[in-house]
Protein backbone atom coordinates (compact mmCIF):
# COMPACT_ATOMS: atom_id res chain seq x y z
CA UNK A 1 0.00 0.00 0.00
CA UNK A 2 2.68 2.51 1.01
CA UNK A 3 4.76 1.56 -2.02
CA UNK A 4 1.90 2.04 -4.43
CA UNK A 5 0.48 5.34 -3.20
CA UNK A 6 3.51 7.49 -4.15
CA UNK A 7 3.28 6.10 -7.67
CA UNK A 8 -0.38 7.00 -7.83
CA UNK A 9 0.34 10.50 -6.61
CA UNK A 10 3.11 10.85 -9.18
CA UNK A 11 0.75 9.70 -11.92
CA UNK A 12 -1.82 12.24 -10.81
CA UNK A 13 0.69 15.02 -11.39
CA UNK A 14 1.82 13.88 -14.84
CA UNK A 15 1.76 16.04 -17.95
CA UNK A 16 -0.79 15.76 -20.72
CA UNK A 17 -3.40 17.78 -18.87
CA UNK A 18 -5.91 18.82 -21.54
CA UNK A 19 -9.36 20.36 -21.54
CA UNK A 20 -12.24 17.94 -22.09
CA UNK A 21 -14.18 20.08 -24.57
CA UNK A 22 -12.88 18.25 -27.66
CA UNK A 23 -14.45 15.08 -26.35
CA UNK A 24 -17.99 16.36 -26.93
CA UNK A 25 -20.36 16.18 -29.86
CA UNK A 26 -21.29 13.87 -32.67
CA UNK A 27 -17.67 13.56 -33.84
CA UNK A 28 -15.41 13.84 -30.78
CA UNK A 29 -11.64 14.02 -31.07
CA UNK A 30 -10.17 10.67 -30.02
CA UNK A 31 -6.45 10.90 -29.20
CA UNK A 32 -4.11 7.93 -29.26
CA UNK A 33 -4.65 5.70 -26.20
CA UNK A 34 -2.24 5.94 -23.29
CA UNK A 35 -2.76 2.72 -21.37
CA UNK A 36 -2.01 3.23 -17.67
CA UNK A 37 -0.43 0.34 -15.83
CA UNK A 38 -0.77 2.57 -12.77
CA UNK A 39 -4.01 4.55 -12.96
CA UNK A 40 -4.13 8.32 -12.70
CA UNK A 41 -6.21 8.99 -9.59
CA UNK A 42 -7.39 12.47 -8.65
CA UNK A 43 -10.45 12.62 -6.44
CA UNK A 44 -12.22 15.40 -4.59
CA UNK A 45 -12.86 15.82 -0.91
CA UNK A 46 -16.49 16.82 -0.41
CA UNK A 47 -17.08 19.52 2.20
CA UNK A 48 -20.83 20.00 1.77
CA UNK A 49 -22.77 23.25 1.43
CA UNK A 50 -22.77 25.89 4.15
CA UNK A 51 -25.90 27.91 4.87
CA UNK A 52 -26.55 30.31 2.00
CA UNK A 53 -24.33 28.47 -0.47
CA UNK A 54 -25.72 27.01 -3.69
CA UNK A 55 -24.53 25.99 -7.13
CA UNK A 56 -24.54 28.54 -9.93
CA UNK A 57 -27.35 28.44 -12.53
CA UNK A 58 -27.05 29.56 -16.15
CA UNK A 59 -28.26 33.07 -17.03
CA UNK A 60 -32.03 33.16 -17.08
CA UNK A 61 -32.32 30.43 -14.45
CA UNK A 62 -32.47 30.45 -10.67
CA UNK A 63 -31.71 27.67 -8.20
CA UNK A 64 -33.50 26.86 -4.97
CA UNK A 65 -33.03 24.16 -2.37
CA UNK A 66 -35.90 21.73 -2.93
CA UNK A 67 -34.81 19.48 -0.04
CA UNK A 68 -31.71 19.21 2.15
CA UNK A 69 -30.42 16.94 4.90
CA UNK A 70 -30.87 13.77 2.86
CA UNK A 71 -28.44 10.84 3.01
CA UNK A 72 -26.69 10.52 -0.34
CA UNK A 73 -29.70 11.08 -2.64
CA UNK A 74 -28.85 9.50 -5.98
CA UNK A 75 -31.96 9.22 -8.13
CA UNK A 76 -35.31 10.96 -8.57
CA UNK A 77 -38.78 10.05 -9.78
CA UNK A 78 -42.00 12.08 -9.87
CA UNK A 79 -45.37 10.45 -9.26
CA UNK A 80 -48.54 11.53 -11.12
CA UNK A 81 -49.75 13.55 -8.11
CA UNK A 82 -46.51 15.58 -8.03
CA UNK A 83 -44.78 13.83 -5.10
CA UNK A 84 -41.07 13.29 -5.72
CA UNK A 85 -39.36 10.05 -4.75
CA UNK A 86 -35.65 10.00 -3.89
CA UNK A 87 -33.56 6.84 -3.62
CA UNK A 88 -30.80 7.13 -1.01
CA UNK A 89 -27.98 4.61 -1.21
CA UNK A 90 -24.20 4.41 -1.18
CA UNK A 91 -21.61 2.15 -2.78
CA UNK A 92 -20.92 -0.87 -0.61
CA UNK A 93 -17.30 -1.76 0.18
CA UNK A 94 -15.94 -4.10 -2.47
CA UNK A 95 -15.26 -6.89 0.02
CA UNK A 96 -11.73 -7.16 -1.33
CA UNK A 97 -9.50 -7.38 1.75
CA UNK A 98 -6.34 -7.15 -0.33
CA UNK A 99 -4.35 -4.17 -1.53
CA UNK A 100 -6.84 -3.06 -4.18
CA UNK A 101 -9.73 -3.04 -1.69
CA UNK A 102 -7.79 -0.99 0.85
CA UNK A 103 -6.66 1.39 -1.87
CA UNK A 104 -10.22 1.83 -3.14
CA UNK A 105 -11.49 2.62 0.34
CA UNK A 106 -8.76 5.18 0.98
CA UNK A 107 -9.00 6.93 -2.37
CA UNK A 108 -12.77 7.37 -2.38
CA UNK A 109 -13.30 8.04 1.31
CA UNK A 110 -13.35 11.81 0.83
CA UNK A 111 -16.04 11.63 -1.86
CA UNK A 112 -18.60 10.23 0.63
CA UNK A 113 -19.65 7.65 -1.99
CA UNK A 114 -18.81 4.66 0.23
CA UNK A 115 -20.01 3.88 3.72
CA UNK A 116 -23.20 2.92 5.55
CA UNK A 117 -26.11 3.11 3.14
CA UNK A 118 -29.56 4.49 4.00
CA UNK A 119 -31.13 1.93 1.62
CA UNK A 120 -34.43 3.76 1.51
CA UNK A 121 -36.78 5.73 -0.68
CA UNK A 122 -37.94 9.07 0.67
CA UNK A 123 -41.08 10.86 -0.51
CA UNK A 124 -40.88 14.65 -0.82
CA UNK A 125 -44.07 16.72 -1.10
CA UNK A 126 -44.27 20.36 -2.17
CA UNK A 127 -47.79 21.14 -0.95
CA UNK A 128 -47.92 24.83 -1.85
CA UNK A 129 -46.05 24.59 -5.15
CA UNK A 130 -43.30 27.05 -4.22
CA UNK A 131 -40.44 24.78 -5.31
CA UNK A 132 -39.57 23.69 -1.76
CA UNK A 133 -40.66 20.36 -0.28
CA UNK A 134 -42.46 21.00 3.03
CA UNK A 135 -43.15 17.32 3.77
CA UNK A 136 -40.77 14.38 3.96
CA UNK A 137 -41.78 10.75 4.51
CA UNK A 138 -39.90 7.46 4.53
CA UNK A 139 -41.81 5.55 1.88
CA UNK A 140 -39.68 2.39 1.86
CA UNK A 141 -36.70 1.22 3.89
CA UNK A 142 -34.65 -1.92 4.41
CA UNK A 143 -33.89 -2.10 0.69
CA UNK A 144 -30.64 -3.26 -0.91
CA UNK A 145 -28.95 -0.31 -2.62
CA UNK A 146 -32.13 0.97 -4.33
CA UNK A 147 -31.77 3.19 -7.36
CA UNK A 148 -34.28 3.30 -10.23
CA UNK A 149 -38.04 3.73 -9.71
CA UNK A 150 -41.08 3.60 -11.98
CA UNK A 151 -44.83 3.81 -11.39
CA UNK A 152 -47.48 2.03 -13.46
CA UNK A 153 -51.03 3.19 -12.76
CA UNK A 154 -53.97 0.89 -12.35
CA UNK A 155 -55.84 0.50 -15.65
CA UNK A 156 -59.46 1.45 -16.24
CA UNK A 157 -60.61 -2.14 -16.06
CA UNK A 158 -58.98 -2.71 -12.68
CA UNK A 159 -62.01 -1.61 -10.69
CA UNK A 160 -63.85 -3.33 -7.88
CA UNK A 161 -67.15 -1.50 -7.59
CA UNK A 162 -66.25 2.16 -7.50
CA UNK A 163 -62.81 1.66 -5.89
CA UNK A 164 -59.86 1.54 -8.32
CA UNK A 165 -57.14 -1.01 -7.72
CA UNK A 166 -53.78 0.48 -6.76
CA UNK A 167 -51.06 0.87 -9.31
CA UNK A 168 -47.60 -0.65 -9.00
CA UNK A 169 -44.39 1.02 -7.86
CA UNK A 170 -41.31 -0.70 -9.24
CA UNK A 171 -38.01 -0.34 -7.40
CA UNK A 172 -34.62 -1.58 -8.62
CA UNK A 173 -32.45 -2.99 -5.87
CA UNK A 174 -28.94 -3.88 -6.96
CA UNK A 175 -29.90 -7.57 -7.13
CA UNK A 176 -33.59 -7.56 -8.14
CA UNK A 177 -36.57 -5.58 -9.39
CA UNK A 178 -39.34 -5.38 -6.78
CA UNK A 179 -43.02 -4.52 -7.31
CA UNK A 180 -45.15 -2.86 -4.62
CA UNK A 181 -48.90 -2.19 -4.69
CA UNK A 182 -49.14 1.58 -4.40
CA UNK A 183 -51.54 4.47 -4.83
CA UNK A 184 -50.14 7.99 -5.24
CA UNK A 185 -50.89 10.05 -2.18
CA UNK A 186 -49.77 7.34 0.22
CA UNK A 187 -46.69 8.16 2.25
CA UNK A 188 -45.69 4.72 3.53
CA UNK A 189 -45.43 1.20 2.10
CA UNK A 190 -45.32 -1.55 4.70
CA UNK A 191 -46.32 -4.64 2.67
CA UNK A 192 -43.26 -6.45 1.27
CA UNK A 193 -42.67 -6.16 -2.43
CA UNK A 194 -42.79 -8.99 -4.95
CA UNK A 195 -39.52 -9.94 -6.59
CA UNK A 196 -40.28 -9.93 -10.32
CA UNK A 197 -36.78 -10.05 -11.85
CA UNK A 198 -33.41 -11.17 -10.53
CA UNK A 199 -30.44 -8.99 -11.46
CA UNK A 200 -26.74 -9.91 -11.56
CA UNK A 201 -24.98 -8.52 -8.51
CA UNK A 202 -22.60 -11.20 -7.25
CA UNK A 203 -18.83 -11.11 -7.09
CA UNK A 204 -17.11 -7.81 -7.79
CA UNK A 205 -20.19 -5.59 -8.21
CA UNK A 206 -18.40 -2.52 -9.53
CA UNK A 207 -21.36 -0.74 -11.15
CA UNK A 208 -24.19 -1.50 -8.74
CA UNK A 209 -26.82 1.01 -9.85
CA UNK A 210 -29.91 -0.37 -11.65
CA UNK A 211 -32.23 2.06 -13.40
CA UNK A 212 -35.84 1.57 -14.53
CA UNK A 213 -37.96 3.12 -17.27
CA UNK A 214 -41.44 2.22 -18.47
CA UNK A 215 -42.11 2.05 -22.20
CA UNK A 216 -44.58 4.55 -23.61
CA UNK A 217 -47.38 1.95 -23.62
CA UNK A 218 -46.62 0.84 -20.04
CA UNK A 219 -46.20 -2.80 -21.06
CA UNK A 220 -42.42 -3.07 -20.89
CA UNK A 221 -40.01 -2.15 -18.11
CA UNK A 222 -36.50 -1.30 -19.30
CA UNK A 223 -33.83 -2.27 -16.75
CA UNK A 224 -30.23 -1.06 -17.03
CA UNK A 225 -27.34 -3.03 -15.55
CA UNK A 226 -23.72 -1.82 -15.61
CA UNK A 227 -20.62 -3.94 -16.07
CA UNK A 228 -18.85 -5.60 -13.16
CA UNK A 229 -15.48 -4.24 -14.23
CA UNK A 230 -13.57 -1.77 -16.38
CA UNK A 231 -12.87 -3.94 -19.45
CA UNK A 232 -13.90 -7.44 -18.42
CA UNK A 233 -10.68 -8.06 -16.52
CA UNK A 234 -12.40 -10.52 -14.18
CA UNK A 235 -13.50 -12.66 -17.11
CA UNK A 236 -16.58 -12.38 -19.29
CA UNK A 237 -18.37 -15.06 -17.29
CA UNK A 238 -18.66 -12.40 -14.54
CA UNK A 239 -20.37 -10.10 -17.05
CA UNK A 240 -23.31 -12.34 -17.90
CA UNK A 241 -26.40 -10.14 -18.18
CA UNK A 242 -24.41 -7.01 -17.46
CA UNK A 243 -23.33 -3.95 -19.50
CA UNK A 244 -26.82 -4.08 -20.94
CA UNK A 245 -30.40 -2.86 -20.99
CA UNK A 246 -33.02 -5.55 -20.42
CA UNK A 247 -36.67 -5.46 -21.48
CA UNK A 248 -39.08 -7.01 -18.96
CA UNK A 249 -42.54 -7.91 -20.27
CA UNK A 250 -44.81 -7.00 -17.35
CA UNK A 251 -47.66 -9.24 -18.54
CA UNK A 252 -45.60 -12.45 -18.75
CA UNK A 253 -42.69 -11.71 -16.41
CA UNK A 254 -40.23 -12.72 -19.12
CA UNK A 255 -37.16 -10.61 -19.80
CA UNK A 256 -34.70 -10.40 -22.69
CA UNK A 257 -31.61 -8.43 -23.61
CA UNK A 258 -32.76 -5.30 -25.38
CA UNK A 259 -29.26 -3.89 -26.02
CA UNK A 260 -25.75 -4.89 -24.93
CA UNK A 261 -22.14 -3.70 -25.01
CA UNK A 262 -23.08 -0.61 -22.94
CA UNK A 263 -20.44 -0.42 -20.20
CA UNK A 264 -22.54 1.40 -17.63
CA UNK A 265 -25.88 2.69 -18.94
CA UNK A 266 -27.30 4.70 -16.05
CA UNK A 267 -29.67 7.40 -17.25
CA UNK A 268 -32.56 6.31 -19.49
CA UNK A 269 -35.29 8.47 -21.02
CA UNK A 270 -37.81 8.46 -23.87
CA UNK A 271 -37.33 11.23 -26.43
CA UNK A 272 -40.55 13.28 -26.37
CA UNK A 273 -41.00 13.56 -30.14
CA UNK A 274 -41.23 9.89 -30.99
CA UNK A 275 -40.69 7.87 -27.83
CA UNK A 276 -37.22 6.68 -28.83
CA UNK A 277 -35.22 5.18 -25.93
CA UNK A 278 -31.99 7.03 -25.07
CA UNK A 279 -29.35 6.25 -22.48
CA UNK A 280 -26.32 7.97 -20.92
CA UNK A 281 -23.32 5.65 -20.64
CA UNK A 282 -20.13 5.79 -18.56
CA UNK A 283 -17.23 4.57 -20.67
CA UNK A 284 -13.95 2.87 -19.69
CA UNK A 285 -10.97 4.20 -17.77
CA UNK A 286 -7.16 4.13 -17.81
CA UNK A 287 -6.55 5.10 -21.45
CA UNK A 288 -5.55 8.71 -20.79
CA UNK A 289 -7.07 12.03 -19.78
CA UNK A 290 -9.20 12.34 -22.90
CA UNK A 291 -10.23 8.74 -23.51
CA UNK A 292 -12.82 7.37 -23.57
CA UNK A 293 -15.71 9.87 -23.88
CA UNK A 294 -18.88 9.06 -22.00
CA UNK A 295 -21.81 9.33 -24.36
CA UNK A 296 -25.54 9.41 -24.84
CA UNK A 297 -27.14 7.47 -27.62
CA UNK A 298 -30.44 6.31 -29.00
CA UNK A 299 -30.76 2.60 -28.28
CA UNK A 300 -31.71 0.12 -30.98
CA UNK A 301 -33.57 -3.07 -30.15
CA UNK A 302 -30.96 -5.84 -30.32
CA UNK A 303 -28.11 -3.37 -30.76
CA UNK A 304 -24.53 -4.02 -29.62
CA UNK A 305 -22.41 -1.01 -28.61
CA UNK A 306 -18.87 -2.35 -28.37
CA UNK A 307 -17.94 -2.97 -24.74
CA UNK A 308 -15.43 -4.31 -23.89
CA UNK A 309 -13.79 -4.99 -27.26
CA UNK A 310 -14.16 -1.55 -28.82
CA UNK A 311 -15.14 2.00 -27.95
CA UNK A 312 -16.90 4.83 -29.70
CA UNK A 313 -17.91 2.68 -32.61
CA UNK A 314 -15.22 0.31 -33.78
CA UNK A 315 -12.03 1.65 -32.17
CA UNK A 316 -10.37 -1.51 -30.84
CA UNK A 317 -9.29 -1.64 -27.19
CA UNK A 318 -6.11 -3.70 -27.50
CA UNK A 319 -6.03 -4.38 -23.74
CA UNK A 320 -8.97 -6.78 -24.02
CA UNK A 321 -7.98 -10.40 -24.58
CA UNK A 322 -8.83 -12.47 -26.48
CA UNK A 323 -9.57 -10.09 -29.33
CA UNK A 324 -13.01 -10.39 -30.91
CA UNK A 325 -13.01 -8.76 -34.36
CA UNK A 326 -16.44 -10.29 -34.98
CA UNK A 327 -17.88 -8.34 -32.05
CA UNK A 328 -16.07 -5.15 -33.05
CA UNK A 329 -17.66 -5.39 -36.48
CA UNK A 330 -21.12 -5.44 -34.86
CA UNK A 331 -20.54 -2.36 -32.73
CA UNK A 332 -22.94 0.50 -33.48
CA UNK A 333 -21.95 4.18 -33.54
CA UNK A 334 -22.94 6.51 -30.72
CA UNK A 335 -24.95 9.70 -31.17
CA UNK A 336 -23.19 12.22 -28.91
CA UNK A 337 -20.02 12.27 -26.79
CA UNK A 338 -20.24 13.79 -23.30
CA UNK A 339 -16.54 14.17 -22.45
CA UNK A 340 -14.02 11.71 -21.06
CA UNK A 341 -14.37 10.71 -17.39
CA UNK A 342 -17.27 13.12 -16.76
CA UNK A 343 -19.29 10.27 -15.18
CA UNK A 344 -22.48 11.29 -16.98
CA UNK A 345 -25.32 9.75 -14.98
CA UNK A 346 -28.62 11.61 -15.11
CA UNK A 347 -30.57 12.01 -18.36
CA UNK A 348 -33.85 13.90 -18.74
CA UNK A 349 -35.48 15.51 -21.76
CA UNK A 350 -36.73 19.09 -21.73
CA UNK A 351 -40.40 19.95 -22.15
CA UNK A 352 -42.09 22.84 -24.01
CA UNK A 353 -42.85 24.42 -20.62
CA UNK A 354 -39.17 25.29 -20.19
CA UNK A 355 -37.67 28.62 -21.33
CA UNK A 356 -37.05 29.26 -25.00
CA UNK A 357 -33.70 27.84 -26.08
CA UNK A 358 -33.90 25.22 -23.34
CA UNK A 359 -37.14 23.48 -24.27
CA UNK A 360 -35.83 21.00 -26.84
CA UNK A 361 -32.91 18.88 -25.74
CA UNK A 362 -31.50 16.78 -22.94
CA UNK A 363 -30.18 17.60 -19.47
CA UNK A 364 -27.27 15.45 -18.22
CA UNK A 365 -26.00 15.23 -14.65
CA UNK A 366 -22.22 14.78 -14.65
CA UNK A 367 -20.98 13.31 -11.38
CA UNK A 368 -17.31 14.10 -12.05
CA UNK A 369 -13.99 12.47 -12.85
CA UNK A 370 -11.45 10.49 -10.85
CA UNK A 371 -9.20 9.08 -13.63
CA UNK A 372 -8.06 12.44 -14.99
CA UNK A 373 -5.37 14.98 -14.13
CA UNK A 374 -7.75 17.94 -14.45
CA UNK A 375 -11.27 17.54 -13.09
CA UNK A 376 -14.04 17.09 -15.64
CA UNK A 377 -17.78 17.01 -15.11
CA UNK A 378 -19.08 18.11 -11.69
CA UNK A 379 -21.95 20.00 -13.33
CA UNK A 380 -25.24 19.69 -15.18
CA UNK A 381 -25.20 20.34 -18.91
CA UNK A 382 -27.81 20.75 -21.66
CA UNK A 383 -27.52 19.34 -25.18
CA UNK A 384 -29.93 20.97 -27.67
CA UNK A 385 -31.95 18.70 -29.97
CA UNK A 386 -33.55 19.22 -33.37
CA UNK A 387 -35.64 16.63 -35.19
CA UNK A 388 -35.00 14.06 -32.46
CA UNK A 389 -31.18 14.31 -32.60
CA UNK A 390 -28.50 16.34 -30.78
CA UNK A 391 -27.90 19.59 -32.63
CA UNK A 392 -25.14 21.74 -31.21
CA UNK A 393 -22.52 22.08 -28.49
CA UNK A 394 -23.41 21.48 -24.85
CA UNK A 395 -24.30 24.37 -22.54
CA UNK A 396 -23.76 24.59 -18.80
CA UNK A 397 -26.96 24.62 -16.74
CA UNK A 398 -25.70 24.24 -13.18
CA UNK A 399 -22.07 24.70 -12.11
CA UNK A 400 -20.18 25.69 -8.96
CA UNK A 401 -19.98 22.23 -7.40
CA UNK A 402 -16.17 22.43 -7.44
CA UNK A 403 -14.29 24.97 -5.35
CA UNK A 404 -12.23 27.30 -7.50
CA UNK A 405 -8.52 27.53 -8.17
CA UNK A 406 -6.30 24.55 -7.47
CA UNK A 407 -8.56 23.25 -4.74
CA UNK A 408 -9.35 19.53 -4.70
CA UNK A 409 -12.51 20.17 -2.71
CA UNK A 410 -16.11 20.06 -3.85
CA UNK A 411 -19.35 21.19 -2.24
CA UNK A 412 -21.31 18.35 -3.82
CA UNK A 413 -21.72 16.19 -6.94
CA UNK A 414 -24.74 16.09 -9.28
CA UNK A 415 -26.17 12.69 -10.19
CA UNK A 416 -29.82 12.14 -11.17
CA UNK A 417 -31.84 14.82 -12.96
CA UNK A 418 -35.60 15.11 -13.36
CA UNK A 419 -37.78 17.54 -15.32
CA UNK A 420 -40.77 18.05 -13.07
CA UNK A 421 -44.39 18.59 -14.07
CA UNK A 422 -44.07 22.38 -13.74
CA UNK A 423 -41.09 22.71 -16.05
CA UNK A 424 -38.40 22.88 -13.39
CA UNK A 425 -35.25 20.77 -13.29
CA UNK A 426 -34.58 18.78 -10.11
CA UNK A 427 -30.97 17.73 -9.49
CA UNK A 428 -29.95 15.07 -6.98
CA UNK A 429 -26.70 16.24 -5.40
CA UNK A 430 -25.72 12.99 -3.70
CA UNK A 431 -22.49 14.02 -1.97
CA UNK A 432 -24.11 17.33 -0.95
CA UNK A 433 -27.16 15.54 0.54
CA UNK A 434 -29.42 17.97 -1.32
CA UNK A 435 -32.00 18.10 -4.12
CA UNK A 436 -31.78 21.39 -6.03
CA UNK A 437 -34.47 22.86 -8.25
CA UNK A 438 -33.52 24.95 -11.27
CA UNK A 439 -36.30 27.05 -12.79
CA UNK A 440 -36.78 30.07 -15.01
CA UNK A 441 -35.80 33.28 -13.26
CA UNK A 442 -38.75 35.65 -12.69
Amino acid sequence: MRALLPLLLLAACSSGDAPPDKGFGANPELPAPDAQSIPVVRTVTVTGWADGQAPTPAPGWRVTKFAAGLDYPRWLYQLPNGDVLVSEARTAPSGDKGLSGKLQQRLFNGTRSQGPSANRITLLRDKDGDGIAEERHTLLEGLKQPFGMAYRPGFAGDVVGAVPQPGVLYVANTDAVLAFAFTPGATRITIPGTRIMALPAGGYNNHWTRNLLLSADGKTLFVSVGSASNIGEHGMAEEEGRAAIHALDLATGRSRLFASGLRNPVGMALEPGGGQLWTAVNERDMLGDNLVPDYMTSVKNGGFYGWPWSYYGQVVDSRVEPARPDMVAKSLPKDYALGAHTASLGLAFATPAMPAGWNSGAFIGQHGSWNRNAFAGYKVIFVPFANGKPAGPPRDVLTGFLKGGDSKEAFGRPAGVLVDAKGGLLVADDAGDTVWRVSAAP
